[in-house]
């Protein structure tokens, strides 16, 4: 089974990149964030024509997740729990069945939290809060599970090619950190760092300044799996190549391929 994360910024604007990425790469599932649109607008009929099920939480102009498919989805549901009043769509869980088991996967894009301190950084911290006890949930399942997306946090320095430069970002504050550290040692594991260790590794280029052509990157893109995922782990790896295409997202697919 192959799932990969992709941070699409905009699914109408990268209809022809995203069916493209389809085509070649033939995912299983593709959990997608930022898809930029209600559910009624969503190129449902597009996807499902490449053989896709199709399942969003979407919001007007901003956010949004979703679920391509080509494994049969159950058991859907949308928004992350503990927060009644909170109305941005950043979150949708679903079970994906397998050939042999089934995966519990929640697909997230984490607020960015700029400025910070602030509103929004407060919002960024009482999610993560919130993610962190739908975390503990998924694992008292026992069972194969994992949450992937834009987590807009920079786990380490290492993970960023000019670290100085985000000292007193939101995706690199050590609070914002320390939340994320609180939800991977609940006994997760990170899928590309058990497959990769070292500096270079990036899942986003800013549009500006070159950031792309001076390989100015920024690894904010990850898959946690639960320990019963981690036993079914046969690789992880990132698409580089895709950010130097042509109308590219900003961020790249991030894979991880299990045995399921």
């Amino acid at each position: 089974m192959k799932l990969a994360t992709f941070n699409i910024n905009g699914v109408k604007a990268r209809i022809g990149a995203l069916s493209d990425w389809l085509q070649e790469k033939q995912p299983d599932v593709a959990m997608l964030q930022e898809i930029k649109s209600v559910d009624e607008a969503f190129p449902r009929q597009h996807f499902e024509d490449m053989g896709y099920s199709v399942e969003t939480h979407g919001q007007k102009g901003f956010n949004g997740v979703a679920f391509l498919s080509r494994l049969p989805l159950e058991d859907v549901t949308r928004g992350l729990p503990g927060d009644d009043t909170d109305e941005q769509a950043r979150y949708i869980e679903a079970t994906v069945i397998g050939e042999t088991r089934p995966v519990r996967m929640g697909c997230l894009y984490l607020p960015n939290g700029n400025p910070a301190p602030g509103p929004k950084y407060d919002y960024k911290l009482a999610w993560m809060e919130r993610l962190h006890a739908r975390a503990k949930a998924l694992l008292a399942l026992e069972e194969p599970a994992l949450l992937a997306g834009d987590w807009n946090v920079i786990p380490q320095a290492e993970d960023a090619a000019r670290p100085e430069a985000w000292r007193d970002d939101a995706l690199f504050r050590p609070e914002t950190r320390a939340a994320f550290r609180r939800i991977e040692t609940l006994g997760f594991t990170e899928a590309f760092r058990a497959r990769m260790r070292g500096p270079g590794h990036y899942s986003f280029w800013d549009y500006q300044a070159n950031s792309w052509e001076r390989d100015n990157g920024i690894r904010i893109d990850h898959l946690l799996l639960s320990p019963q995922a981690a036993d079914l782990m046969r690789d992880a790896w990132i698409d580089r190549e895709l950010r130097g295409r042509e109308k590219p997202s900003d961020h790249v697919p991030v894979w991880v391929e299990l045995d399921a």
